[in-house]
């Protein structure tokens, strides 16, 4: 990816838009275009494919719906474009900001997710729609039963692409691709950052994209974001393991004060299932060596450490830093958040302040010029859904791999779940089940390789031959 500095599309106005988005704006109530609709919309007009740098709330579900509305042909009842995301949630919400803007036009949407029925997402797909809103492990599923045929489909959207990644999806992605038309596909990536694993990403799907970040003119994959949550005194301990489970770092450092709050740390993290192990100055050299050695080979997830033991620590890819508490001195603050968004990457740093530690949170802002981004706590009920919807993929892509006498063999508890299910006791073993699963697959050591970011290459046809109809071409392996 290079930075954009020839041949940039000037933002557009709701006055020079062709008539079908006119129209579309007038049925939502918009007088005025957000910088992302400006910015985005003549990419994908031009039929470019692009990536946008760009959080929830910023407008990016019109960047995209206005020009499918304008690229959908109508009298074709066939999927013409599909909007991959993370959620249910997302792909409601995305659905129906799409069929506000449609109206009562021909255009039509369906969103599609797991833990849901078959019947009304298979019946709409038979009816027949314009545009399939969907979780990349639902779409898979209809794409393998031939419920969902993409034939006809002209363009590709990938909706907060980094959340995506982090709730584990990424080879449900990448199989989606095998169902995917042999010939261009315009692709638009939607992102908040862009990590080494969404960056290698856009290797398989986009190709010489246009980049657009709302926060700057220029492209700037390297960076930190500084964030930090307000959490009362006595549920740091809970909240940590709450921000873990949303964020879902490949590997992080987190930083305490003290080597007692280290340790009590590392014990919280550990009971609730994290790989996770401590870093302080009462281990041994060897001990310290084995801890050090078992995080630089990708066998430690989260290491938790105190400034003096964490020194000379240095992971090249490690996407996030954690602050349990602010530091006692000043200056420490940019020695640990600077852990990570090195080499070419983005990265993020939390810390947790309650209110006692206000004054340390306006200091260091104030003294670093840095501009720090309070986030809502996440709740129970958040960590909860996410946590499900992972599952719920997971499960569903253990499913498509087994085979007739697997499926036949299973089919034996059927009674069984359906008997546990009814009853409190029955529950209670159900959901234990569901978390031993869920934790062996979340939460085991991470590779050191980042996913997608070196991943093996098929043989391609050149790259002309890729590019030829539409003067654009998405790769291919």
């Amino acid at each position: 990816m290079t930075e954009q500095t020839e041949n940039t599309l000037p933002p557009i106005t709701i006055e020079q838009m062709p008539g079908v988005m006119k129209d579309a704006i007038q049925r939502a109530g918009w007088t005025t275009l957000m910088p992302v609709q400006e910015k985005a919309i003549p990419y994908f007009r031009a039929g470019q494919d692009l990536m946008v740098q760009a959080q929830t709330g910023s407008g990016k579900t019109g960047a995209f719906v206005l020009p499918i509305l304008e690229l959908v042909e109508a009298r074709k009842t066939s999927p013409q474009a599909l909007v991959l995301v993370p959620t249910r949630e997302l792909a409601q919400q995305v659905a129906r900001d799409a069929a506000q803007l449609a109206g009562d036009s021909a255009f039509s949407v369906v969103s599609v997710y797991g833990g849901s029925s078959y019947k009304p997402q298979i019946d709409a797909f038979k009816a027949g729609v314009h545009l399939v809103v969907g979780t990349p492990g639902r779409i898979l599923d209809h794409l393998i039963k031939r419920n969902l045929k993409l034939d006809d489909l002209k363009i590709l959207v990938f909706d907060e692409a980094d959340r995506m990644m982090s709730m584990g999806f990424f080879e449900d992605m990448r199989r989606v691709q095998e169902f995917l038309p042999e010939r261009p596909i315009q692709t638009g990536m939607f992102s908040a950052t862009f990590p080494p694993q969404v960056m290698g990403l856009t290797r398989y799907f986009l190709t010489d994209p246009a980049f657009i970040s709302l926060s700057r003119e220029h492209i700037h994959v390297e960076d930190t974001e500084h964030l930090y949550y307000r959490v009362p005194g006595m549920d740091k301990d809970r909240a940590l393991v709450r921000i873990i489970e949303m964020e879902n770092p490949q590997q992080a450092l987190i930083f305490c004060n003290t080597k007692d709050k280290v340790f009590y740390v590392a014990r919280v993290l550990q009971r609730f299932g994290f790989n996770a192990d401590q870093l302080s100055s009462d281990l041994s050299q060897g001990a310290r060596d084995e801890v050090l050695k078992r995080l630089r080979e990708g066998d430690l997830r989260f290491l938790v450490a105190t400034d003096v033991a964490a020194r000379g620590i240095d992971i090249p890819d490690l996407s996030h830093v954690f602050q349990y508490e602010p530091p006692d001195e000043m200056e420490a603050y940019i020695h640990r958040a600077g852990r990570t968004g090195r080499a070419g990457a983005s990265g993020t740093a939390i810390m947790l302040v309650n209110y006692n530690e206000d004054r340390q949170l306006t200091r260091i802002g104030a003294h670093y010029k840095i501009d720090l981004v309070e986030r809502k706590l996440p709740q129970d009920e958040d960590v909860e859904s996410l946590v499900a919807q992972r599952l719920i993929g997971q499960l569903e892509a253990r499913l498509r791999d087994r085979d007739r006498l697997q499926i036949e063999r299973m089919q034996r508890f059927i009674p069984l779940v359906k008997e546990m299910a009814a009853e409190e006791e029955g529950q209670a073993l159900l959901a234990m089940l569901l978390d031993d699963t869920y934790h062996a697959w979340m939460h085991h050591p991470p590779k050191l390789e980042a996913v997608g970011t070196k991943a093996p290459r098929k043989e391609s046809k050149p790259r002309d031959e890729r590019r030829q109809g539409s003067g654009r071409g998405r790769r291919r392996n």
